[in-house]
């Protein structure tokens, strides 16, 4: 069944997007009768019937629906690389392992300062269409890492490359924890002393020097899978 996103799914005659209808009718050549499914990123999954067809709009009636609930994932708190390219890959990764909020930070030895959000949210909702899952992450702006840890809302798991007293990632961690990934320069002092003074965790991902993006999926697929 082809997956379609509609962010309002009240009972009566809907309508997919233009963007949604172009890839329904002229992509995938939907026809009046046929059976989708829409999804409105916040846990709902209707299986649905087309019912009418136009240049621009694609009209369905809902069949059934369910709602899922919200599921516990990780949070993760991440410096967009200086590649595009690889910080799109990453958006993608992590949807598809479990996330729950994205945050992008700026930090002292950033790349990149800023950032396209309304492009970074389609590759969340292809992401989220593509790994059959009903909730988006949400994504929020570009934040300074100093504003980010002062507002942070669950405990903070820190990875970093400096010597220090580490802990692994344990089932024993909340599984709702912000994971905090820095650039390819890594994280200041001052950067840790301000994390650590907030009761931040410093955590160990292993012997070998990560790039930004591999770090981030390895510390999401790794505290996903402690908790399942």
């Amino acid at each position: 069944m082809h997956i379609f996103y509609q962010p309002q799914l009240q009972n009566g005659l809907l309508e997919l997007s233009e963007e949604e209808t172009r890839h329904a009718v002229r992509v995938l050549r939907l026809s009046v009768g046929d059976t989708i499914g829409v999804i409105d990123g916040k846990g709902m999954f209707a299986k649905a019937e087309i019912s009418e067809i136009s240049k621009r709009t694609c009209a369905f009636r809902i069949v059934e629906k369910t709602l899922e609930e919200a599921p516990v994932l990780p949070k993760i708190a991440i410096a967009p690389t200086k590649s595009t390219d690889r910080f799109e890959w990453f958006l993608e990764k992590a949807v598809e392992i479990g996330v729950s909020e994205i945050c992008p930070i700026s930090c002292s030895n950033s790349e990149r300062r800023v950032l396209k959000l309304d492009r970074c949210e389609k590759i969340l909702l292809a992401a989220m269409k593509q790994s059959q899952r009903n909730w988006l992450p949400k994504l929020h702006e570009l934040t300074s890492v100093e504003t980010f840890i002062e507002h942070a809302d669950t405990p903070l798991l820190m990875a970093h490359c400096r010597e220090a007293e580490k802990v692994v990632l344990s089932n024993q961690m909340q599984p709702d924890s912000w994971i905090m990934i820095g650039p390819e320069g890594d994280f200041t002092l001052e950067e840790i002393e301000l994390a650590l003074k907030n009761r931040a965790t410093q955590i160990d991902l292993g012997k070998s020097r990560l790039r930004t993006e591999t770090a981030g999926i390895f510390a999401l697929s790794v505290l996903n899978y402690l908790n399942q």
